[in-house]
């Protein structure tokens, strides 16, 4: 989620297994990771605001006992490593941030989730992508080698939502230069990559992927329809006179999500790669039946498309659990993790 673009329970459709998105593949280490990855949901306005805790959340380990305790298979932590470099190199990331993710990984590994890292909010890059370019690649540099003994659990991703001046041309030639960083020190790590233009899926087509490297999970992010999704997000301009909007399910609402579901099966289908959601969700003030059914259906067409799935967010502005009473709000806890739903937890 970018913060700039942030009781009634009705499950929809039957829950289905996450399976592997191309069943003639299954012995590929991208589908099978794909599949741990399973239901996930995301820590975010933690490690990638400016600051931890200046947007109100910070980290604590009862927060992965609570992940694990529902039934989550995964979390994504979205950092800002931008945040915590030296400007010149050799671009030294602070020990201390270090340390901090450190903890997070290990609080999600020993719990048995299967954790994702990425690069989130690196403004510059996105503004100035030629000359944030040796930054970049710099950062990955010293965060592949300090993570690489890590299990195959810890899976990387290069960069969240690329727009702006990092376009479809620029980030096909940067995602392959970061990707070969990576591969320097981590051969066999799973890393995730999506397109341009925030992750859309209308721009899968544009995305281009080494066709040798079959250690590649492909993400796109979804938060359709917007003016449902985003009524009254302070950060997003005009959004006030959205209030009131309501997702009810209807033939033609779930029809927007399932041709779009459908498109991006499609294209994973063509180029043969496995697809994980890595953001989706409904900002709190909608009205809470409505983010249920919205998340619900969209959690199982995921699902049944054989997508791996990480909803925005555990415990802030569209949080699926309330930090003050320290427990999930059941509704949308439900619509993500059905009581009587499968676990991939290996």
């Amino acid at each position: 989620m970018t913060r700039f673009p942030q009781l009634v329970i009705i499950i929809c459709s039957a829950t289905a297994t996450v399976v592997a998105a191309h069943p003639a593949r299954a012995q590929d280490p991208a589908v099978e990771q794909n599949r741990r990855l399973g239901r996930g949901i995301n820590l975010g306005n933690a490690l990638e605001a400016p600051n931890e805790g200046e947007w109100g959340m910070v980290l604590e380990a009862s927060y992965f006992d609570a992940i694990a305790e529902a039934g989550f298979d995964s979390v994504r932590l979205p950092i800002r490593w931008s945040n915590h470099a030296m400007r010149e190199a050799p671009y030294t990331i602070d020990p201390e941030f270090f340390g901090r993710v450190d903890w997070a990984i290990r609080q999600a590994t020993s719990r048995g989730l299967q954790m994702v890292i990425n690069f989130h909010h690196y403004e510059e890059l996105y503004e100035a992508p030629e000359a944030e370019r040796t930054r970049f690649l710099g950062l990955w540099e010293q965060v592949a080698e300090r993570y690489r003994s890590l299990p195959p659990s810890v899976v990387f991703e290069i960069l969240n939502e690329p727009h702006g001046n990092l376009d479809d041309a620029r980030w096909n030639t940067l995602l392959v230069e970061a990707l070969g960083v990576i591969r320097s020190s981590n051969p066999d790590r799973i890393v995730i990559v999506g397109p341009a233009s925030w992750n859309n899926y209308r721009a899968l087509d544009t995305l281009q992927l080494p066709g040798d490297d079959r250690r590649i999970i492909v993400t796109f992010h979804y938060y359709d329809p917007f003016q449902f999704t985003h009524q009254g997000a302070e950060w997003v301009e005009n959004s006030d006179p959205w209030l009131g909007t309501t997702w009810g399910g209807s033939d033609s609402e779930r029809a927007d999500v399932t041709t779009a579901f459908d498109q991006v099966a499609g294209w994973a289908k063509e180029h043969d790669r496995p697809i994980y959601l890595g953001e989706f969700g409904a900002y709190s003030r909608a009205d809470l039946n409505s983010r249920v059914q919205w998340t619900a259906f969209i959690a199982r067409q995921a699902e049944q498309r054989g997508f791996s799935w990480a909803y925005w967010e555990f415990g802030s502005g569209f949080g699926a659990f309330d930090r003050e009473r320290g427990q999930w709000r059941s509704g949308l806890l439900r619509a993500l993790v059905p009581a009587t739903g499968p676990r991939n937890r290996p």
